[in-house]
C-alpha cells in the first residue's frame, strides 16, 4: 500500500498521510457476503454507557470474514482485493473450484490472481493455512488459532504476524506480536504469512474529523475537570494530578496495570509474559 502526503492547504491536509487505495480492485463487496451491522455506541442492554467516547460516525456494513479457513484441499483463486471498513488491513474475495466465494485477510504480497489453499497437505506458500505442526520452525504465520476449529483469534491486525518458536509434544511454541511467548494445540491452523496493509502504522488522521467519522468522540482529560467529576480535577489553575498514580475516573489504577486476571484458567500457556 502506498501513502499519500499533502501540502498545507488547509490545517486538516498539513499533517495528514492517507493511503493512495491503489492495491484495492474491488469497488463493491459481494451482496452474499454481507450483513447489517448496528452500532452500540459504546452502550449495553439497558442503554447505560459503559464505553465512553464512542459514537456517531459513518455506517457501515459488515463483511463476512472466513477466519476458519475450513474449505480443505480446495484450490481457490483472489478475484479482488477490497477495502474494510471493519478492521485497518484489506481483505481478500476468494472463489474456489467448487464456485463457492469467501472473504480472507489479504496475507501481505497476495494479489489478484493468485492461488491459495487450506489443508494438512497444502504447501507452504504465503496465504495458504496449515495446521501449526505441519509449519516450519521460524516461519511467520497470522490468524492463529487458539482452539482447534474456533477460528483464527490471533494476529489479525494490519501488518502483524507470530512467529514458530519450537515443537514439543502436542504443542506449539509462538512469539505473539505483543512479544508474549506462547503454547498453542499443534493441530490448531493458521495461515503463513503477514497481514497485508502494514503501512497503516504510517497514517495520520490529520484533522479530528476524520476520527469523528471513523466513530470516536472526544476524550476530555481529567486534570481539566472539576474535583466532583474526576480524581485528577480541581486545583488552581495548572496543577498536578495529586497522588502517586494516574487514576480513571473512578479511581482505579490507570495507565501501564495489567488488568489481567491472574486467576484466569489459560495462563499455564503462557511460558513468557508480554512486557
Amino acid at each position: 500500500m502506498g501513502i499519500l502526503f499533502f501540502k498545507a492547504y488547509t490545517p486538516g491536509t498539513r499533517h495528514a498521510v492517507r493511503p493512495d487505495f491503489k492495491e484495492l480492485t474491488g469497488t463493491k463487496p459481494t451482496k452474499s457476503l454481507i450483513t447489517s451491522s448496528h452500532s452500540s455506541k459504546g452502550r449495553n442492554n439497558q442503554g447505560k454507557i459503559t464505553i465512553r467516547h464512542r459514537g456517531g460516525g459513518h455506517k457501515r456494513r459488515y463483511r463476512l470474514i472466513d477466519f476458519k479457513r475450513n474449505k480443505r484441499n480446495l484450490l481457490g483463486r483472489i478475484i479482488s482485493i477490497e477495502y474494510d471498513p471493519n478492521r485497518n488491513a484489506r481483505i481478500a474475495l476468494v472463489q474456489y473450484e467448487d464456485g463457492d466465494k469467501r472473504y480472507i485477510l489479504q496475507p501481505e504480497s497476495v494479489i489478484t490472481g493468485n492461488q491459495i489453499e487450506s489443508g494438512p497437505n497444502s504447501s507452504l506458500n504465503i496465504g495458504n493455512s496449515l495446521p501449526l505442526e505441519n509449519i516450519p520452525l521460524g516461519y511467520d504465520v497470522h490468524n492463529i488459532e487458539l482452539f482447534p476449529n474456533k477460528g483464527g483469534q490471533i494476529a489479525r491486525s494490519a501488518g502483524s504476524s507470530a512467529r514458530i518458536l519450537a515443537k514439543e509434544g502436542d504443542y506449539v511454541t509462538l512469539k505473539l506480536p505483543s512479544k508474549e511467548v506462547r503454547l498453542v494445540p499443534k493441530n490448531c491452523y493458521a495461515t503463513i504469512g503477514k497481514v497485508g496493509n502494514a503501512s497503516h502504522m504510517n497514517l495520520t488522521l490529520g484533522k479530528a474529523g476524520r476520527k469523528r467519522w471513523l466513530g470516536t468522540r472526544p476524550t476530555v482529560r481529567g486534570v481539566v475537570m472539576n474535583a466532583c467529576d474526576h480524581p485528577h480535577g480541581g486545583g488552581e489553575g495548572r496543577s498536578p494530578i495529586g497522588r502517586k498514580h494516574p487514576c480513571t475516573p473512578w479511581g482505579k489504577p490507570a495507565l501501564g496495570v495489567k488488568t489481567r486476571s491472574k486467576k484466569k484458567s489459560t495462563s499455564i500457556f503462557i511460558i513468557r509474559k508480554r512486557p
